[in-house]
């Protein structure tokens, strides 16, 4: 299905009032200074160019005291649980014998003598699993589906070294081998399983769905196309001369850590603001650094040598491979990264849809739970997997 995103497709949510014409100016600002500054020439799902050691990345885990509230309006509601669901810890290994962790959700009226349908869930770039995807997979489990939330490799409870690698077909692999632990499910349809990907989880699950038939239903949020991310930067504004200026500083650190020197990290969100911080990072800073969305499982750091791999990812390459499986693609109004789902949407085959958050931002999407559109997601998810069965029945 087709939607104008500029006067169709829009969800129930809306701005608040009181919040402001500030942050909307916040995010414009953000935008024309990527472009200017390039942030985002070396990042990861949240964008800060500066490299660290293994020692001050490690420290940035440990200051999880005296954080500030950061911005709750719009019911923002990270660490959100029901008691409408069940959750628990669980881990099966991916087709690398490398154990993923994850969380799974079941509606505690699931009619387990049923097949019912299931979902997986990814969390941002940079993230762990209860930062964004948790909420996500708890909301949809209220609607009645099997949901379960990950750690990619590399990253939270899920093996890998050194950590915080990047490694996109790995990633891509964990979301398949989160549907080979779906499928073994007594009370999951096996023939109904979709997949959630938020920011740069968006690219992974495309990546994955697109040599992976048993997804059969795809919905991106606040999507970032990692590959065009590192190549170009937002609005292309990272020449090829800045792209081989950062491999060869990736390339450099390799040889430095071959012979036992410090891995070295970058991007990410920044450890402190400053009078100079642009608005993006001031954006992805409220979130993963104050008690809004802090997780001490993740600095949000990828590693330099190993970020430098998403310049050779390409998740919209055969897009329209996956049709006619459906698409959905949900963005902020004034989200920064909104090309990419644009992109996402143009590229893609039929059935697809473009929803528009009015009002809404990149990281807005993580967690405000006004903002995000549930119901939308239930609508989608419902049409394309089916419905789910409680005790009392089919919903």
């Amino acid at each position: 299905m087709n939607t104008d995103p500029d006067t169709a497709g829009r969800p129930r949510a809306t701005a608040s009032a009181g919040r402001d014409l500030k942050r909307r100016g916040l995010l414009k600002m953000a935008v024309a200074g990527a472009a200017v500054l390039g942030v985002l020439a070396a990042t990861g799902c949240t964008p800060s160019p500066t490299t660290r050691s293994s020692s001050s990345a490690a420290s940035a885990t440990q200051a999880t005291l005296n954080l500030a509230p950061g911005d709750t309006s719009d019911g923002a509601d990270n660490f959100y649980t029901s008691d409408q669901v069940s959750a628990q810890k669980v881990t099966f290994k991916n087709q690398y014998q490398m154990n993923v962790s994850g969380n799974l959700f079941v509606p505690k009226n699931l009619d387990r003598n049923a097949t019912n349908p299931a979902m997986v869930v990814g969390h941002p770039m940079g993230a762990v699993k209860e930062q964004s995807a948790n909420l996500y997979a708890t909301k949809m489990a209220e609607q009645g589906f099997v949901t379960l939330s990950l750690d990619l490799s590399f990253w939270g409870e899920s093996e890998g070294q050194p950590r915080n690698a990047v490694s996109p077909d790995i990633y891509a692999e964990d979301f398949s081998a989160a549907v080979d632990y779906l499928r073994t499910q007594t009370y999951v349809d096996k023939e109904a399983i979709g997949a959630i990907g938020i920011c740069g989880s968006g690219s992974f699950v495309i990546s994955a769905a697109k040599i992976d038939p048993r997804i059969k239903a795809i919905a991106t949020v606040s999507m970032y196309d990692m590959g065009t991310a590192n190549r170009n930067g937002l609005r292309h504004s990272v020449t090829v001369e800045q792209r081989k200026d950062i491999l060869a500083q990736a390339a450099q650190q390799r040889d430095v850590e071959f012979a036992g020197g410090q891995t070295e990290y970058t991007s990410g969100t920044p450890e402190e603001l400053n009078d100079q911080s642009p608005a993006i990072d001031r954006e992805f800073y409220d979130f993963y650094r104050t008690s809004r969305g802090h997780s001490p499982a993740t600095t949000t750091h990828p590693t330099l040598t190993g970020n430098v791999k998403f310049m050779n990812f390409y998740p919209f390459a055969d897009i329209e491979t996956i049709s006619p499986r459906p698409m959905l693609f949900i963005a902020g109004e004034q989200a920064h990264s909104r090309e990419f789902s644009e992109e996402g949407y143009q590229l893609a085959g039929e059935p697809k849809e473009l929803v528009i958050v009015p009002g809404a931002g990149h990281v807005d999407l993580y967690d405000r739970v006004n903002l995000i559109p549930f119901d939308k997601l239930t609508t989608f998810f419902q049409d394309n997997l089916g419905n789910p069965h409680t005790d009392e029945g089919e919903r």
